[in-house]
């Protein structure tokens, strides 16, 4: 008997079964969310899931880990890229320091609707990005949920002016962009990790914060922040994320479902947002907080702002000339 013959087809059929399974067992995903269950991460997350167990006939799963279970939304970049986790919903400018090109979603006062920021996604600089994103942080962008524009909440004060905002001691997320649009304002923000912030505004370490009003609503910020001031400077948009690694080792039919189920998910989280802010910022009022407008259109703030941080980005985005395509793609 040939023993060598004998001893390796055994091996090799067991590693062949091996290198098959993948494409024959269910696959069972994790995705870490930011934020609480109810809100649009949790939402554009269960459509997702949803969606694609239906299009693997049940052979793509995917457990959903809300409340930074997983660890905060910029340590999902990094695991992600390392292919130590699978799927992570997180806000646009935590994606910034991996990818700063996708900065030019976060200037302030770029997008100035909800049209506009499914225009800028949806379109060929949505395309770019996410090309941008793969090459640069070693994840890929399947998704968008539309969270609507960052109001202002605080403990203190009704906010209208920018001479309102100073004293106030406010919470932005680790972003550049964002610490900049606050310095242009007078104020020096408190940059924080998102999972200490309700804590923060608890316990009175800062006075406030950012954020959409689903996500105040998602959050139960109601508990500690009492006014809100519905500045429009930046849009909140939070990519859905796989690990490429992760991706490139799927079978093309799951690929195909993740960027098909991707696809649907995003559209629903558009009709999501239309259908629920205004009821959301009901509630809020119902609860005590007090809604404001800033004075005189907001234009104070929009020069400040434009004036002082666009040129400071320019090259972090790729260039001058990719916010005049923005502009260009939005009819500006």
């Amino acid at each position: 008997m040939n023993f060598r013959k004998h001893v390796l087809l055994p091996v090799l059929a067991a590693t062949s079964l091996a290198l098959a399974a993948p494409s024959a067992m269910a696959q069972n995903f994790r995705m870490a969310l930011g934020d609480a269950a109810g809100g649009t991460q949790w939402e554009l997350g269960t459509k997702f899931a949803e969606l694609l167990e239906a299009k693997t006939d049940g052979k793509a799963k995917v457990a959903l880990f809300p409340n930074s279970q997983l660890g905060d939304e910029t340590d999902t970049v990094n695991n992600a890229a390392m292919g130590l986790l699978d799927f992570s919903v997180l806000a646009i400018n935590n994606v910034t320091p991996f990818s700063p090109t996708v900065g030019l979603l976060t200037l302030p006062y770029v997008i100035q609707s909800a049209d506009d920021a499914k225009t800028l996604t949806q379109g060929d600089i949505g395309k770019e990005l996410t090309e941008n994103t793969i090459r640069d942080a070693g994840v890929r962008i399947v998704g968008w949920a539309y969270s609507g524009f960052r109001v202002l909440t605080n403990s203190k004060r009704k906010v209208e002016t920018l001479d309102d905002l100073k004293g106030l001691v406010i919470r932005v997320p680790r972003n550049e962009i964002m610490i900049a649009s606050y310095q242009a304002w007078g104020i020096n923000p408190t940059p924080m990790a998102w999972s200490e912030t309700f804590t923060a505004l608890q316990q009175r370490v800062v006075d406030g914060q950012d954020n959409p009003y689903i996500t105040v609503h998602a959050m139960k910020f109601d508990e500690v922040q009492k006014y809100i001031t519905n500045i429009r400077y930046i849009f909140s948009l939070e990519p859905l994320i796989i690990s490429e690694q992760v991706f490139q080792n799927q079978p093309a039919a799951i690929q195909q479902a993740i960027l098909d189920a991707g696809r649907e998910a995003t559209d629903h989280s558009f009709a999501y947002l239309q259908a629920t802010e205004d009821s959301i910022r009901a509630e809020l009022t119902a609860k005590g907080m007090e809604i404001s407008d800033p004075a005189d259109g907001e234009r104070e703030w929009i020069e400040k702002a434009t004036t002082a941080v666009w040129p400071k980005f320019y090259a972090s985005i790729g260039g001058k000339e990719k916010l005049d395509a923005a502009m260009k793609a939005l009819g500006r």
